[in-house]
Order: C-alpha cells, then structure tokens, then sequence
C-alpha cells in the first residue's frame, strides 16, 4: 500500500489507516479477543501499517488488545494512542493536566508492550488546562524517547495555532466524511498553511455510507448510535439520498459506496489518512480496496455538485458532547 506524509516532522503512515475502537468499545458488545487479533494482523498483512486507539477505549482494554495483536511486527507499525479523559472515562468530563498526561503514557506503554508511543493526541481539549502546557508535557516525552510525534483530536484553530508553537502539531484527528463536511471551512486550510497531516474518523460516517444501515436498523443497547440525532428512525430514513448517490456512482465504478466514500477522502488532499474501524475481516477487506479506486477529476466533480443538492438531517453529536468539540 502506498505511504502518506503527516506533518513534516517525519511521520509516514500507510494511506489508509485502522481504527480500533469499536472492537471493544463504543458499538455494542466487544468483539471476540482471538477475533480482533486476527482482524489486526490481517490488516497488517494487506498493507496497513497505522493502527488507533486510545485510554479511553474501555480503560485501556483497547490498547491491550492492539498490542498483543502488532507484538511480532511492533517496529514496523504506527501505533496512536490518545489521554485527555478523566480516569480514561469519557463520560467523566477532561482531565490533561501534566502529570495525567505523563501516568497515561507509562499506562499505555505498558498496554500496549512497547517502549515508545509513535503518535500521541490529546483527544479533547481541556478547558482548565492550558494548551501550552499539553503541548509542552508532550515536548518533554518526545525529549525523552517516549513519544514519536504530537497529534491532537476534535480540536479548534486557535488551539492548534498555539499548540504549534511550542511542540509542532503532526497531526489532527477529527470526524470528515461526505455527511460531515464541516472541517472544510476552517481546518483544512490551517492544517495546509501549517503543514499538519488530518486523520479523518468514522470516515464512513459510524458504518452509515456503507449502506448496511436503514431506517429499520436496530442497534445494540451499549451502541453509542442510540443517543446520536443524525441516527435517529427519521433521519436516517431521510439521509438515505446519501447512500443513494455512493451506490450509484460505486456502480459504475464496479466498487461499494464504502469504497467510493474512501476513495473520496484520499483524493481531498495528500495528507489525508482515513481510518475506517470495523469488526469483520470481509469489510476490512473492502476498506482497504479502496486504494486502488481511482476518482477522476469528472468524477470528483460530478460528487461534489450532487451532494451539494443533499442536506444532511440531525446533529452529529447530542449537545453535551458537541461542546467539547472545536475549543
């Protein structure tokens, strides 16, 4: 698989990246252990060579479980981790205080059996906490050979702006996709004008581009989906023009609206790197085959144009959470 630069710092990560949080946390039951690492290793077999995570991933059961999966190949993979939640509870507000930050990393050095982390973001911004001081506790640790590279998650100009000025921001991590276009406006133009890679989660908009969910979708009572307004009966019956025009464009493609959605985001920018999490091995199979979807100029056109005519129904988030977004 083709590499792509985030940051300049150095990084370079397969174009298509793993996310692994839903493996054991956040849409419903986990997935059977032996089963993830099967599902990672497999990944890594196909060509992908950055995998994400985070504290906040069941405790660090989610790191746990990534590094027993990479343990044979460990050198040759980006691992990304993430600290910022009180207790490594989301639902407990944020907490980046230094010496947090630094028991997190120790934590996640240990979870994931390694002796360095290649990317750390902080995975909210924490009000009472200034951001020149997470940026300079992460300075420190890559000082000390326990952190490769500085990343941060679901945050704000004004905050990356002065991030960057004490420890260079490598990479953003935020939620992009055809029904969540948003970063647009302001991101990705501080991003470029600083050199700054963007990884983009639930790139497939939480499995909904995939066209496996309809308005008579029923999710697990643990999945996070539930609370989600964009997911409601109604809208999802609604945003279904969205789905639409994939399945439509795929056809013609001989692809899958997954396929097509992804194919979509790399051809964005050149420092994009989506990461697309899943739970079965014939979906990772499909993700990762959309590297080799080509999108011509006439096709990116002719996306845009139609999608511009789709509105998108529901909020992303529920208030309580969008507040954390953006600071």
């Amino acid at each position: 698989m083709d590499k792509r630069k985030l940051g300049n710092q150095g990084l370079e990560v397969s174009k298509l990246g793993l996310g692994c949080m839903g493996l054991t946390f956040g849409y419903g039951p986990a997935t059977d252990e032996n089963d993830a690492i099967k599902l990672i290793q497999k990944a890594y077999e196909l060509g992908i060579t950055f995998f994400d995570t985070a504290e906040a991933y069941s405790q660090g059961g989610n790191e746990i479980l990534l590094g027993k999966a990479v343990k044979s190949f460990r050198q040759d993979v980006v691992l990304a981790t993430k600290f910022g939640f009180l207790d490594g509870d989301a639902t407990k507000g944020m907490d980046s205080r230094p010496e947090r930050i630094r028991k997190v990393v120790e934590n996640s050095l240990k979870y994931l059996g390694t002796d360095y982390i290649d990317l750390l973001y902080q995975h909210r911004i924490d009000p009472n906490v200034p951001i020149e001081d997470v940026a300079g506790t992460v300075k420190d640790l890559i000082d000390e050979g326990k952190v490769k590279f500085f990343g941060m998650s679901e945050a704000g100009i004004d905050s990356i702006k002065r991030a960057n000025t004490i420890q260079p921001v490598s990479v953003l991590q935020s939620e992009y996709s055809l029904w969540w276009r948003e970063p647009e406006n302001e991101i990705l133009p501080l991003l470029e004008e600083l050199q700054i890679g963007f990884v983009p989660f639930s790139p497939l908009g939480k499995g909904f581009l995939t066209g496996a969910i309809n308005e008579n979708t029923k999710f697990d009572s643990s999945d996070f989906r539930n609370i989600v307004p964009r997911f409601s009966e109604e809208n999802r019956k609604i945003n279904q023009s969205m789905v639409d025009l994939l399945k439509e464009i795929a056809t013609e493609k001989n692809a899958t609206p997954s396929q097509i959605a992804l194919a979509w985001l790399s051809a964005q920018k050149p420092w994009i790197v989506p990461i697309p999490g899943t739970t079965k091995i014939h979906r990772l199979e499909e993700n990762i085959d959309s590297v080799n979807v080509e999108l011509s100029k006439d096709d990116l056109q002719r996306i845009e144009e139609a999608s511009n005519k789709i509105k998108i129904h529901g909020d992303r988030y529920p208030k309580e959470l969008q507040n954390r977004v953006g600071k």
